[in-house]
């Protein structure tokens, strides 16, 4: 298989999204995204409850087809809104760069 720049990514998924002028197609594609990040939470939780933490036993093929899940709502949710996922990688790439050399990695808020 081959390597998928971002971008790329993000309009070959448009291929199998709803219209955006579908009624509501915001709110579902914000609602499938927090939906499928839950079933990432899911697969750990199970892990926690039925596995003891053990990490070797993780569902690592079940997390990475979830993951694939909660990345098609983002390109298809970050392409609604007319951004793309190279300039919101490369920004928060930037952003944690400067908090690290600031040592504001920790803590909490957006403004650190």
């Amino acid at each position: 298989m081959s390597t998928v720049e971002l971008d790329e990514y993000q309009r070959r998924a448009l291929f199998t999204a709803a219209p955006r002028d579908k009624q509501n197609e915001l709110l579902h594609l914000v609602l499938g995204l927090v939906g499928e990040s839950g079933e990432v939470a899911e697969k750990f939780k199970k892990w926690v409850r039925d596995l003891d933490s053990d990490e070797s036993r993780i569902d690592r093929a079940g997390v990475a087809k979830e993951l694939g899940d909660v990345l098609w709502y983002l390109a298809v949710l970050a392409d609604y809104l007319d951004l793309s996922l190279d300039d919101i990688a490369t920004a928060n790439l930037a952003k944690l760069a400067d908090r690290q050399s600031r040592g504001q990695l920790g803590g909490s808020g957006d403004n650190r």
